[in-house]
């Protein structure tokens, strides 16, 4: 039943939380440095919650622009010789691997990126994709969900670490501005703001025509 659950609860796409860190606000001249994915499991009852993250520190691409304030921002040292980064290609192979596979298990026809500021997340990731030639990309290349915009109409506030707060979601500072913690957070934000919206009576699951001859 979850299968069918979350295949019909976002028309067919099946959504993954994604969170980058850079060397900047230009997608196409700084680098990318750190990219993590939540992917997202659907319960017997249609409910939502996370499933396996993957993250991985990158090397930043030949030519990349490394700006200064940017590092100092998120405490990335890109030459720190036990980061243990891999490239670019490997990053989001290995990634879109795993995505793939749960796609294929809840039988959706692509996956959708969920992030907070989602059009910042998405530019990185269709530049790194369109750098590395990378051909078999799941995801929607421009449709998305911004968990900025969902936490502002739920929740009333737009800073992910607020509007965690405000859904009883603990967060820690300390942590954050690193991918791996902000997509955990984000993924626990959207699954909080599908659960509460379907608590409320805001969507049901289809009755399909043998469901509904059943019933008579």
């Amino acid at each position: 039943m979850q299968k069918a659950q979350l295949k019909n609860r976002f028309r067919g796409y099946y959504p993954v939380v994604i969170d980058v860190e850079t060397a900047g606000f230009d997608a196409k001249q700084n680098a990318l440095l750190e990219i993590a994915a939540t992917l997202t499991e659907m319960d017997e009852a249609g409910n939502l919650y996370c499933g396996e993250t993957i993250q991985f520190n990158v090397e930043p691409f030949k030519g990349a622009i490394l700006e200064k304030s940017a590092l100092e921002f998120n405490g990335i040292d890109p030459h720190h010789p036990l980061r243990a980064a891999v490239d670019e290609k490997e990053a989001l192979s290995e990634i879109f691997k795993k995505v793939r596979k749960r796609q294929k298990h809840y039988e959706c026809q692509r996956s959708i990126m969920v992030a907070h500021n989602a059009a910042f997340d998405m530019s990185f990731l269709n530049a790194a994709i369109a750098r590395n030639n990378i051909k078999r990309n799941p995801f929607h290349p421009f449709v998305s969900f911004d968990t900025t915009s969902l936490a502002g109409l739920t929740l009333g506030q737009t800073v992910l670490v607020k509007a965690c707060q405000a859904a009883g979601i603990p967060f820690d500072n300390k942590e954050a501005h690193s991918a791996l913690y902000d997509t955990q957070k984000t993924a626990e934000l959207f699954c909080f703001m599908v659960n509460k919206w379907k608590s409320l009576g805001g969507w049901q699951e289809p009755v399909s025509n043998s469901d509904a001859v059943k019933e008579e």
